[in-house]
């Protein structure tokens, strides 16, 4: 087994397979020793230059599929989803920027502890990560600092959100989640599988 390969996890906050694959994904990572770098990107920079549409654009036979699926998928991992939540869809450049927050003072586990309560407020919890005072609450319920809410309006974390979907774009990611081996692509959280066996080879 190769140990410490790292895994370049490009994601939307506001994705529902995001959220499916999450616990998994990182159970997957440190059962192998990799390294998990953390990646939140906007979507809306990424569609327009590969192909995707948002979810209100795509054809009606797609929109009844996703639904079937997130049911099925949540039915076999035993996680909790309204595939209709509440607040969705919803802004989440600001979720996204509070992660980044806390990975830059706080580190790639915090960050993917943040992930996990963000991706639950929406898809499990029907809160608004589209509202800055959820996202403050999020924070401290995930036993972080108060004031990342604040530190993730700061330039450095604009600039970083920036290059992370830049990234995203120059390798040809083009969906969440995507995670990135080798420069290799795995889209989706149905793909982990293989994203565990790359782990291993």
């Amino acid at each position: 087994m190769s140990i410490g390969k790292t895994i370049d996890y490009y994601f939307a906050p506001q994705s529902p397979w995001t959220y499916l694959g999450h616990s998994r994904f990182a159970a997957i990572a440190a059962a192998a020793g990799a390294t998990v770098r953390v990646r939140p990107i906007d979507l809306g920079s990424v569609f327009p230059v590969s192909g995707g549409l948002p979810l209100g654009k795509r054809a009606p036979q797609r929109q009844a599929y996703r639904l079937v699926d997130l049911a099925r998928c949540s039915r076999h991992l035993g996680l909790p989803l309204n595939a209709k939540p509440k607040f969705f869809p919803v802004a989440s450049d600001d979720a996204a920027r509070i992660i980044i927050a806390v990975d830059l003072h706080d580190g790639t586990e915090a960050a993917m502890r943040m992930c996990a309560a963000v991706f639950a407020a929406v898809w499990a919890q029907e809160r608004n990560i589209g509202d800055p005072n959820v996202l403050e609450a999020l924070v401290v319920e995930a036993g972080l600092p108060a004031k990342r809410s604040e530190q993730s309006q700061s330039q450095a974390v604009q600039e970083r959100y920036e290059a992370y979907t830049q990234e995203a774009i120059d390798i040809q990611v083009f969906g969440a989640p995507s995670y990135v081996i080798d420069g290799e692509i795995f889209w989706g959280q149905d793909r982990l599988d293989f994203v565990e066996r790359a782990l291993h080879a």
